[in-house]
């Protein structure tokens, strides 16, 4: 895998260092075959959103954070995308929560896992974080949910009560909404399954979210559930952002 030599100045260096973390998850194993299309997708999103956090998003984000930190039993999962894009931040956040994050893949596979696994871990020796992972030996399934993607753990998913799962897929999402929890996605796409599906959709781009959460948690005003929190409202003001942004002289 090549050396990363986007200069900092470049207009889209985040862009191309999110594309790089990616090339050398895919290449230790970490990602299905179809990763960088899911995230070329959410990045074409990301442009169209102006590739910032827009301040519904950010309401979005603060509302979650507050339906985490007064959870009876809060869980992040994490996948191979978001291992590679946002893994110490979450791991970071799942440690001030005082709960776990579980592996919850699409398309799992073994060997996958495993090599998951193996960069989280290297993230909380490198960093010093104590949280619990989950997923590698999975005692329980999802109910109204086929295949692998079913599988989860008892102590994890399965009873917890608000779950964070960044660029989740529409079918799982709505399986857990019927389980009766507070469902939290992170999705570039406000028009997705996903997103219209979860109690609460962050339109926004998993780093920056987590980055947003850990400020939030680290400032002496910590967030409030807001009991007005409309999801639908939610994703139309993204919608609403991209429709200005196409509407305006370039």
């Amino acid at each position: 895998m090549g050396k990363f030599t986007a200069d900092v100045s470049h207009p889209r260096y985040e862009s191309l260092l999110s594309r790089h973390k990616l090339e050398i998850a895919a290449a230790n194993g970490m990602l299905a075959d179809s990763a960088m299309i899911a995230h070329g997708r959410g990045e074409a999103f990301d442009y169209l959103l102006g590739e910032k956090t827009s301040d519904s998003a950010m309401l979005a984000t603060e509302n979650a954070l507050a339906h985490m930190m007064a959870a009876k039993q809060p869980i992040i999962t994490i996948n191979g995308n978001t291992a590679a894009l946002a893994g110490r931040e979450l791991l970071e956040i799942a440690q001030a929560l005082n709960c776990p994050v579980e592996l919850n893949i699409f398309y799992r596979t073994e060997p996958r896992i495993d090599a998951l696994i193996k960069h989280l871990e290297a993230i909380k020796l490198e960093h010093g974080i104590t949280t619990t992972i989950l997923g590698e030996n999975p005692d329980a399934r999802i109910p109204n949910l086929e295949g692998p993607r079913a599988k989860c753990c008892s102590m994890g998913i399965l009873s917890s009560d608000v779950i964070m799962v960044p660029l989740e897929d529409g079918d799982r999402c709505e399986a857990l909404v019927k389980m009766g929890k507070t469902v939290i996605v992170v999705d570039l796409n406000p028009m997705s399954r996903s997103a219209k599906m979860a109690s609460i959709t962050i339109v926004d781009e998993i780093s920056r979210v987590a980055n947003n959460m850990i400020q939030l948690i680290e400032a002496d005003n910590q967030p409030e559930i807001d009991i007005e929190f409309v999801n639908s409202k939610n994703l139309q003001d993204s919608i609403n952002i991209i429709a200005a942004r196409y509407q305006s002289p370039i």
